[in-house]
This record gives structure tokens, sequence and C-alpha cells, in this order.
């Protein structure tokens, strides 16, 4: 079952931050690294891909530049600045904290009924 966007359009600047974190990135490779982790599962639509970089642009959380050329056109890699990993790594803490709080919520407890 694929993940409709709904779903993890709140989650979008945490899943690219945290990308970008792990290394400089372009878009397409973005988006093929979205697609691999999630086995299929979702496939970023390229103009919620732009439209998100160029938010977090303006946010002041990434950074970009010319990279490589491919096919005649230079890459442009994204890169974290230090507001972007002090929010991610506030996302990360905050997202740990609501996978324990949600299989608390969501996991039946001994005394429940079915």
């Amino acid at each position: 079952m694929a993940i409709t966007s709904d779903v993890i359009r709140g989650h979008l600047d945490t899943i690219l931050l945290s990308l970008i974190k792990e290394k400089d990135r372009y878009g397409y490779e973005l988006a093929l690294a979205i697609k691999e982790r999630s086995h299929g599962l979702f496939e970023i639509k390229e103009a919620s891909l732009y439209a998100t970089l160029q938010r977090l642009y303006e946010k002041g959380m990434i950074k970009s530049y010319e990279g490589q050329k491919s096919h005649g056109k230079k890459r442009r890699y994204y890169t974290l600045t230090s507001t972007g990993q002090t929010y991610i790594l506030g996302k990360t803490q905050e997202w740990n904290e609501l996978k324990m709080l949600m299989s608390r919520l969501l996991e039946p407890t001994d005394g429940s009924h079915s």
C-alpha cells in the first residue's frame, strides 16, 4: 500500500533535512533516496520537492551551490546550515518521542477489551 502524500506532507522538511544532513545532495538524488528508503511506498512529486527545498532555503535551513555537470547542465547541491542542523536535531528528538507515545497509545494493555 502506498503512503498518501497527505500523511507525509507534514514531515517533508524533516525528511529532506535528514537526507541532506547525511551528505550534500541534489534534487533528483533526494527524490531517489526517498523512493529507495521507502521501498517504493512513497515517491515525492517534483513540484513538492522543489517547493519544499525553496521554503527551507528561504528559512535559512539549507544553502545551495553548483556542482558537477550532468547532461550538459550543472547540478544544484543542497547543504545544511547551522539553523538546519539545529532544526533537524530537534525534529529527530520530537519524532522519537512521538514514536514512543504512539506505541503506548496504540498497543493494547493487559486489561483492555477488544
